[in-house]
């Protein structure tokens, strides 16, 4: 249970060539990761983002399947966090959004994202 002062999200990362880390679980040699450019990461999150929003897909099952973070396995989900956590331009995302909005595209150091806050 996330506390007053935090907040509960899941998302969606795509690694790319910009990435500060180019491995993940489903390219351990980050083989895919070094030739994904960041505006392939970004039309594919878009993608993604449409298929959810339209409702022909669930967050968590497109995260389990394509999120380059290890928190795919449980369908995206980062459990509850606070201020100064998250990279900024995650944690400024997450704590914008209402609970069960999804948000546009997000940039890190660790690739782009897609957030759905939870919590």
């Amino acid at each position: 249970m996330a506390s007053a002062n935090q907040v509960r999200a899941s998302h969606i990362l795509i690694k790319h060539e910009g990435s500060r880390r180019k491995a993940s679980w489903k390219d351990p040699e980050g083989r895919v990761i070094k030739n994904t450019t960041r505006e392939t990461a970004v039309s594919q999150l878009k993608a993604f983002r449409e298929d959810i929003v339209c409702g022909k897909a669930k967050f968590e099952d497109i995260a389990s399947r394509f999120s380059d973070c290890s928190s795919a396995k449980r369908g995206g989900d980062l459990g509850p966090f606070g201020r100064g956590q998250m990279q900024k331009p995650f944690e400024d995302a997450t704590y914008a959004l209402k609970v069960g909005e999804i948000s546009e595209i997000v940039d890190t150091d660790s690739g782009v994202h897609i957030v759905m806050r939870t919590g």
